[in-house]
C-alpha cells in the first residue's frame, strides 16, 4: 500500500524543504498569503520544527486547508475534538474552523499542504453549481475536520487528486493553474458525493459558541497586558459573565480567566526567550504580561511549566536545554 510520502515522491517535487513559520495577526487570522485574488490557491511544505515548541497555535483562515502528513505523528485540535494523524493520512480543515496542531512524542513532523478558496472552483457569481455543490459544504456547520486515510479507496482517490494539485502548484509548469483546478474539482466531487447532508433544521449552538469564543480570544490577546476582568471579557462578546463561562467551558473546557492566565504565561515565555541586552527582572516581566503580583505570577508559571521563571530562563533559555518540551503541551494547545 502506498503511503502519502510515497505518493509525493512519485510526483517529482522535493520531499523536504524549508518554509516560513506559520504566524497570525492579532486577530488570529493566518498571515500567509494563499495565492492571489485571481488564483487563490497555495501549496507548501510545513515542518513543525520551524514553529514555536513544535506547535501551531490556535488560528483560522477563510480558505479550506488540507494537510497530508509526510513524516511523524501529529495531533490536530478544533474547539471540540482532536485527531491523531500518521503518514498515509491527511485531514481536511473546513473554512473558518479554529484549529491548532502539534507533533506527538517530541518527534519531528512534516506535512505537505494545500489551501484554497472553494469559490475558485465554482466562480464568484451565484450559480446552479454553487447551490448544488458548494453551499451544502459551507452550510454544514458540523463539518469541521475530515480525516483521510489511504487504506480507504474513496479517501485514496481524494488523496491522489490532492497530491496532484500540490505537485503542479509546487512545480508550476505552464498551465499549472488549470491543472490544479481540475485536480481540486475532482477532489471536491468525491468529497460532496459522500459528505452527509445536513438536516433542514440543525442546531447552530456549537458554531455560535465558537464565534463568541473566537471574539473573546481576540479581546484577551489584545488586552492581556492590561487589567482584565471576567466582566470585561463577557462584555467584549455581549454576554453575561455566566454565559461567557459556559461558552468557554463548552468550547475550550476552561474558564475565560484560565485562558487569560495561560495566555499571559505563554507571552512571558516568549519574552524570556527573546534576546535582550538587558533582560527584564522577574517583577518587570510579570508586570509586562498583566500581573501586578510577582508571587502570583511565579506560582502560576510553576503550575503550568513545572519550574519558576528564573529557573526557566537559566536552564531552558540560556542552556538551550530541550527537556522542557512536555511541560508546554497543556499550555500551547489551548492558545
Amino acid at each position: 500500500m502506498d503511503t502519502t510520502d510515497n505518493m509525493f515522491l512519485e510526483t517529482g517535487f522535493p520531499s523536504s524543504r524549508e518554509d516560513s513559520v506559520i504566524e497570525t495577526y492579532e486577530n488570529l487570522y493566518e498571515k500567509k498569503n494563499y495565492g492571489s485574488l485571481d488564483y487563490p490557491v497555495s501549496a507548501y511544505f510545513l515542518d513543525l520544527r520551524n514553529s514555536y515548541m513544535n506547535w501551531i497555535r490556535w488560528h483560522w483562515h477563510e480558505e479550506m486547508e488540507v494537510l497530508l502528513i509526510q513524516e511523524g505523528t501529529a495531533e490536530i485540535f478544533t474547539d471540540d475534538t482532536s485527531y491523531v494523524i500518521h503518514p498515509g493520512q491527511g485531514v481536511i480543515i473546513n473554512q473558518n474552523v479554529m484549529h491548532c496542531i502539534h507533533s506527538l512524542n517530541e518527534q519531528n513532523c512534516t506535512f505537505y499542504a494545500i489551501a484554497f478558496q472553494p469559490e475558485f472552483l465554482f466562480g464568484q457569481k451565484p450559480s446552479y453549481l454553487q447551490t448544488q455543490y458548494l453551499l451544502p459544504v459551507q452550510d454544514y456547520h458540523f463539518f469541521k475536520l475530515f480525516m483521510l486515510d489511504d487504506k480507504n479507496p474513496w479517501h485514496k482517490r481524494m488523496l491522489s487528486s490532492l497530491n496532484d494539485a500540490i505537485s503542479v502548484n509546487m512545480t508550476q509548469t505552464f498551465g499549472y493553474e488549470i491543472a490544479a483546478k481540475g485536480c481540486l474539482c475532482h477532489f471536491w466531487s468525491e468529497l460532496i458525493s459522500r459528505l452527509p447532508q445536513p438536516k433542514k433544521q440543525t442546531s447552530t449552538h456549537a458554531s455560535l459558541d465558537e464565534q463568541r469564543v473566537k471574539q473573546a480570544m481576540l479581546y484577551i490577546r489584545t488586552h492581556y497586558a492590561e487589567p482584565v476582568s471576567l466582566e470585561d471579557i463577557a462584555d467584549s462578546v455581549h454576554l453575561s459573565k455566566s454565559e461567557c463561562c459556559r461558552c468557554f467551558a463548552r468550547t475550550l473546557q476552561m474558564t475565560p480567566f484560565e485562558y487569560l492566565m495561560k495566555y499571559r504565561i505563554f507571552e512571558a515565555t516568549k519574552k524570556l526567550m527573546a534576546p535582550a541586552a538587558e533582560p527584564l527582572s522577574i517583577a518587570a516581566l510579570a508586570l509586562s504580561v498583566g500581573f501586578n503580583n510577582t508571587s502570583y505570577f511565579n506560582k502560576l508559571f510553576k503550575k503550568f511549566l513545572g519550574c519558576t521563571p528564573t529557573y526557566y530562563r537559566t536552564h531552558k533559555v540560556l542552556s538551550k536545554d530541550g527537556d522542557f518540551v512536555n511541560c508546554f503541551d497543556n499550555l500551547n494547545h489551548l492558545l
